[in-house]
């Protein structure tokens, strides 16, 4: 887990983050939702680019200028972003679409508002020879989601922006290549089977789900912003430097809330250890003796690997 210094070009770059993040995000979302009042359009940012750019600055590695069609990162790093700020939300009362800045449903006035909290990252893979690249030769997959941390406050002036890493080659991450694999062994290609017209959705990888904290995911990178949509103010709270060495981090702490009483009677805690994964979660070391879920590996099948993966 140690990035390769030869395509580490870019430092000193913790101010420069949030600088990229006030003009190429905060900026242009607060002047979107001041004209959203007055067009009743989204006010949604599409993070897609602006999360390549995180991505660099955090990493220390220059993209390859190609948009979708090459390297997201100049070591082969993928990126993959989710943004989970100024989703479409839904009137529980009349079904009309609400703004996340509306506070009242626009048709009927009601405040009863289901408010959407699901954005995930889409993964790829169309064939054998795609689910090998990703999984042994990627060399990292930078992920990035920016979302509420207060949501259930209904606080949308207080944002959130996390990059986690994972390594799919190496064992620490071992659950993440499972999970693939069986995606494609057994959701791709008997959809395939089925309807060979219609392409599968892809992987969705859900944050902060059960599977997500069992792929033991490294944070290298997380900031607050407060008052987002009047006087945006960036704190960063997890910054790790391009050069280090991923191994020597702790991989994000599980909320216990995740687990089935089953599962965490498998941990075989002491009482006093147990009270310690109550109320900080459940460490890298503790889940090691818990098991993925919905996860059961057909045999591979036997077939060529398609050329041509970009």
């Amino acid at each position: 887990m140690i990035p390769n210094a030869e395509f580490i070009t870019l430092h000193q770059n913790r101010p420069r983050i949030s600088q990229m993040l006030m003009e190429l995000v905060l900026r242009p979302r607060r002047d979107l939702a001041k004209w959203a009042r007055v067009t009743k359009q989204t006010p949604n940012v599409k993070i897609g680019y602006p999360a390549q750019h995180i991505a660099s600055l955090v990493t220390g590695v220059e993209g390859e200028r190609t948009g979708a069609r090459g390297h997201d990162l100049r070591d082969k790093s993928e990126v993959k972003s989710c943004s989970r700020l100024d989703q479409l939300d839904k009137c529980k009362s009349c079904g009309a679409a609400v703004a996340r800045i509306e506070p009242n449903c626009p048709s009927c006035e009601s405040t009863r508002i289901k408010r959407n909290n699901d954005s995930k990252w889409l993964i790829t893979v169309r064939n054998l020879r795609e689910l090998e690249y990703l999984l042994n030769e990627v060399p990292r997959i930078v992920f990035l989601i920016s979302d509420y941390p207060n949501f259930s406050n209904q606080d949308w002036e207080t944002l959130r922006f996390q990059v986690f890493e994972i390594w799919p080659a190496l064992k620490r991450h071992a659950h993440f290549g499972t999970i693939m694999s069986n995606y494609y062994h057994n959701i791709y290609l008997p959809h395939i089977e089925k309807a060979p017209t219609k392409t599968p959705a892809p992987k969705n990888f859900w944050p902060y789900s059960y599977q997500f904290y069992m792929c033991n995911p490294v944070q290298t990178f997380s900031c607050t912003v407060e008052d987002a949509l009047k006087d945006p103010k960036i704190k960063i709270n997890t910054y790790v430097e391009p050069y280090v060495d991923r191994s020597t981090i702790k991989s994000v702490t599980m909320p216990w809330n995740l687990l089935k009483q089953a599962e965490l009677s498998k941990l075989n805690l002491d009482v006093n250890a147990q009270i310690l994964a109550l109320r900080n979660g459940v460490t890298e070391s503790q889940r090691s003796a818990l098991s993925l879920r919905d996860t059961d590996i057909a045999k591979p099948q036997q077939q060529l690997y398609e050329r041509g993966i970009r």
